[in-house]
């Protein structure tokens, strides 16, 4: 993750003290020095909608195998063992599962954060007060537009409704709430929009993510933004989350999945304030890049641990079988091994990037989606030749 709002302003956010600590870069297992990965667990694969781009390709129906509440607990248990900071509960449709409750009080009784990726479409007054309650520190609502753009991507209409009335209900209880928005061609027009919804809404929090072409998203690799569009969208971004910083609205801005952000905030500062970017060059120097593997891992809902939740086709183990930080430290499995240290293994424009120890070879699923190799070269970089030292 990029935050817009720590980089430009310098203003601190809870995951702020993972992301940009000064123990963070040198972790190997984890998101600083003695401390276990951030970890999102896809609780369930049932979803009650069929988004375009899920990378769980998600349906509703019921899936066997997944984890039981007994394995479920185990599993925290062995998350607390590892020091692991941060629990995010997504899905599928995490709410769908009837222990989510259960499970969440039981993390944060650990000494885990628990957090939520929701739709927002299951989210009524009661369950947000009830998320509120139990001490979840942060619920993630996915929208990718307003209204019928929001619609066809979530397969149902009524879906943006249905999120929007979510919304509003955590709102109401006090509960910490964002946006999680997916960039692509079909809804970068909305990006304006979607700034002056959460506004209106009163959203504490927008994470902007980058397709990564896994799940059916693997199916929208020629409808994601070309590198022109993605700078576009940059300059909309940054454009206004510097408006909200002028008229002291204190919202969180986030962008996910594409770690050349940071460079491109740095090399379009330099321009401009060369101390500001050598300020924010130290902070994604400190962060380190993409750290799948490392600081940031996922657990699928039969148990298998992977790099991230997006790369499913690669499994380390399962916590039925084997605790949570024996699979994670165990250096025997060559991708685990290489995500640890990936730069000797990297190819392509990634290798020779002069931005190669703050952006660590960004997504390595969208590399081998596109050109079948785990290491090549990231295909939605849209840094030129000449800005990342290449003649």
């Amino acid at each position: 993750m990029i935050s817009l709002t720590k980089l430009l302003f310098n203003e601190e956010y809870f995951g702020d003290s993972l992301r940009y600590s000064t123990d963070s870069r040198g972790a190997v297992h984890g998101a600083a020095a003695g401390m276990g990965p951030v970890v999102v667990w896809n609780s369930t694969r049932t979803c009650n909608l069929k988004c375009v781009h899920c990378y769980m390709d998600s349906d509703a129906r019921k899936y066997e195998g997944e984890l039981s509440t007994e394995e479920a607990k185990s599993f925290i248990d062995d998350l607390a063992e590892f020091n692991v900071p941060v629990l995010l509960f997504s899905g599928g449709e995490p709410l769908i599962r009837p222990d989510f409750f259960e499970l969440a009080e039981y993390g944060r009784d650990k000494g885990i954060r628990p957090t939520l990726s929701t739709n927002g479409t299951l989210i009524t007054r009661e369950v947000a007060q009830r998320i509120k309650d139990i001490g979840v520190g942060y619920v993630g609502i996915s929208l990718d537009g307003l209204r019928e753009v929001n619609d066809k991507f979530r397969g149902r209409s009524g879906a943006f409704e249905a999120a929007m009335q979510g919304i509003q209900n955590c709102v109401a209880v006090n509960q910490r709430v964002g946006l999680r928005f997916t960039i692509n061609s079909h809804n970068l027009a909305e990006l304006d929009n979607i700034f002056d919804f959460i506004e209106e809404e009163n959203i504490n929090r927008v994470c902007f993510y980058h397709l990564v072409y896994s799940g059916r998203g693997n199916q929208m690799v020629e409808e994601d933004v070309s590198p022109a569009e993605s700078r576009q969208a940059m300059e909309t971004i940054i454009r206004r989350t510097v408006d909200f910083e002028k008229r002291g609205l204190r919202k969180e801005v986030l962008t996910v999945d594409n770690h050349c952000d940071g460079v491109y905030l740095y090399l379009r500062a330099l321009k401009e304030n060369p101390e500001k970017a050598q300020s924010i060059k130290d902070l994604i120097g400190r962060n380190g890049g993409n750290r799948s593997g490392i600081a940031f891992g996922a657990v699928d809902p039969a148990g298998y641990v992977h790099p991230d939740q997006f790369t499913q086709h690669i499994s380390f183990g399962n916590v039925r079988e084997r605790k949570f930080g024996d699979i994670w430290t165990d250096m025997s499995h060559p991708i685990l091994a290489g995500l640890k240290d990936r730069k000797p293994l990297l190819k392509g424009r990634c290798a020779k990037c002069q931005f190669l120890d703050i952006c660590n070879g960004n997504f390595r699923t969208r590399a081998q989606a596109v050109t079948g190799d785990f290491w090549e070269s990231d295909p939605a970089c849209y840094l030129t030749d000449a800005e990342i030292g290449l003649k």
